[in-house]
């Protein structure tokens, strides 16, 4: 077990509520994984209340944001063997095979009630148009309005909300603590609203359940792909519940972000790896300059390897070039295809001043998700009664140390339906919420920047002990407010920094690579040492952290059944 000196809050320094409201189930977050257990919760059980509750309005959260697609095996001579035999590799033998089996044989039956509920995915001659993405042998990701699929499913999702008047939505609403009954679990969760009337401020909801869809911590980095209500609001919320969060170390760096120059900050544009799916390839230096294919000799399927592969390898170069970037060419692919197949991409890159039908995008790596999170079952249950997890919010098993693309939608979906599942059946009574004397703390929002930067630099990428170590020291001193009044802004970067402190301590107790997981002092995969799961746990202000020893996974061993 390994320990780090007390300091982090135990809840969050709040006024005490001032409104109340009562929902059986309260769904936090209004991506593809909220909105879909909102409506599979209402399809179960019509009688049951449902709120959704969501930090800024319905359509702003990462769903989106997703580009390329969302997995599956729908196609052609695919089955979900090959697509659990793909997604473990990836996991470099951190996935719960289980979790995964659920995923893809779930999965395409998942992807067609998104069609029946009036989701227009591309076709093409009549046929679901599919194409492939990196660490897929298989052309399986759907996608929509050619790489506007994200923004596709959440305009569904949200009809079919509003076509169901029980279920209530509260939108610009920070969920800021779980308020827990005398067993220690759920009895609701206050939230603060920027509202109007009788829900403005702080309030509280009494439920029976919670259900966690509120996506990633991305701002816990200077770039990240994440949108800037990606503060791991959720993950910390239910850490200090006392929930579990799992394999925090594994967060995901996409390796083809737009580079607008060094001084960038937050939300930056993704190049989808559909890109390199349709034929686009990485150069170091642009071809007047001699630029070479450096994905070839890499990986056996170059510039379609998994992501980590990618990323680690873009950042090799970079570091041997002294170059802050690397290129990304798809000029070849022609003005035609590119209005066709990614005009948002398209636009984007042209409003940021290069035209890709005739000039090579620079492209680094940033962060982009993250694998690990709140620890469930197969159920999303969480340990804390009556706290569900899903998305990325949750650390399922399916995603293991790197996320195979397109994994991401098709995880919130079917989980999501599988928390529906048991929700109804498991409720717990209605229980008062007990007084809660824990220490309440709160961190000055002006140290956001500065956690931002020790993050990107020493717990980034790259990563050695001495770095997460200085990282650990000046975390610990951005902590505490002072007499700073609670606000949004403190509770988002209390909330960065409680995670940040749990994320530095598991990259630095695993000494191996693995996945996303890169140390240059331990550059090989130890599987006698580290194959399993470090687990997190807030304990009386303590960060307390395990090591929890599992099989490692050998993806050519298994099967699956085709359902």
């Amino acid at each position: 077990m390994q320990s780090s000196p007390p300091g982090l809050p135990q809840r969050l320094r709040a006024p005490e509520p001032g409104w109340t409201t009562r929902a059986d189930a309260v769904v936090i977050g209004s991506g593809i994984a909220g909105l879909t257990a909102a409506l599979r919760i209402r399809a179960e059980d019509p009688a049951l209340s449902v709120l959704v509750v969501t930090k800024d309005v319905l359509s702003a959260g990462s769903t989106q944001w997703a580009q390329g697609g969302i997995a599956a095996a729908l196609g052609p001579g695919d089955t979900p063997e090959q697509h659990l035999h793909d997604t473990l590799v990836a996991g470099a033998g951190a996935c719960d095979v289980e979790a995964v089996r659920a995923l893809v044989t779930e999965g395409p039956a998942a992807v067609h009630e998104l069609i029946a509920l009036g989701t227009r995915f591309d076709h093409h001659e009549g046929e679901l148009s599919l194409t492939r993405e990196g660490g897929h042998l298989r052309d399986r990701i759907a996608h929509a309005g050619g790489d506007a699929t994200g923004a596709e499913i959440q305009r569904a999702l949200i009809a079919a909300v509003e076509r169901d008047p029980a279920i209530e939505v509260i939108q610009h609403a920070l969920a800021v603590d779980l308020l827990l009954a005398a067993d220690g679990g759920v009895a609701g969760v206050t939230l603060h609203v920027l509202g109007e009337g009788q829900r403005d401020g702080v309030g509280a909801v009494h439920c029976r359940a919670v259900v966690l869809a509120s996506g990633g911590l991305g701002q816990v980095f200077s770039q990240s792909t994440n949108p800037s209500v990606s503060t791991g609001d959720g993950m910390a919320l239910a850490m200090r519940a006392g929930a579990t969060l799992r394999d925090l170390e594994f967060v995901q760096f996409h390796p083809t972000v737009m580079y607008l120059g060094p001084d960038s900050q937050g939300q930056q544009p993704l190049i989808s790896e559909a890109v390199r799916g349709e034929g686009a390839f990485l150069v170091d230096a642009l071809p007047e300059e001699g630029g070479t294919r450096f994905m070839q000799g890499e990986h056996q399927l170059a510039d379609l390897a998994p992501r980590d592969v990618v990323a680690k390898a873009i950042t090799r170069r970079m570091i041997e070039t002294g170059e802050p970037h690397m290129w990304l060419d798809a000029r070849h692919l022609g003005a035609a295809f590119w209005e066709r197949r990614f005009p948002t991409i398209l636009a984007v890159c042209r409003e940021h001043g290069v035209d890709p039908t005739t000039e090579l995008i620079p492209v680094a790596p940033a962060q982009h998700y993250a694998s690990g999170g709140v620890a469930t079952d197969l159920h999303g249950r969480s340990d804390v009664p009556g706290l569900y997890a899903t998305g990325e919010v949750a650390c399922s098993g399916v995603h293991g140390a790197n996320r195979l693309a397109s994994n991401s939608l098709l995880e919130g979906l079917v989980f999501s339906r599988r928390i529906a599942a048991v929700l109804p059946g498991e409720l717990r009574p209605w229980a008062e919420p007990v007084p809660d004397g824990r220490p309440a703390g709160l961190t000055a929002w002006d140290r956001r920047r500065a956690l931002q930067e020790v993050m990107t630099s020493r717990v980034g990428v790259l990563r050695t002990a001495d770095g997460m170590q200085e990282a650990l020291d000046r975390l610990a001193a951005l902590g505490g407010a002072g007499d700073e009044a609670p606000g949004v802004d403190g509770w988002e970067t209390t909330n960065l920094l409680s995670l940040s402190t749990a994320l530095a301590a598991a990259a630095l107790l695993r000494e191996e690579t693995r996945g996303s997981h890169w140390r240059e002092d331990f550059p090989d995969r130890d599987d006698l040492r580290w194959a399993g799961h470090v687990d997190s746990r807030l304990v009386a202000g303590e960060l307390r952290q395990d090591f929890v020893a599992a099989p490692s996974t050998d993806p050519s061993a298994l099967t699956v059944e085709n359902r």
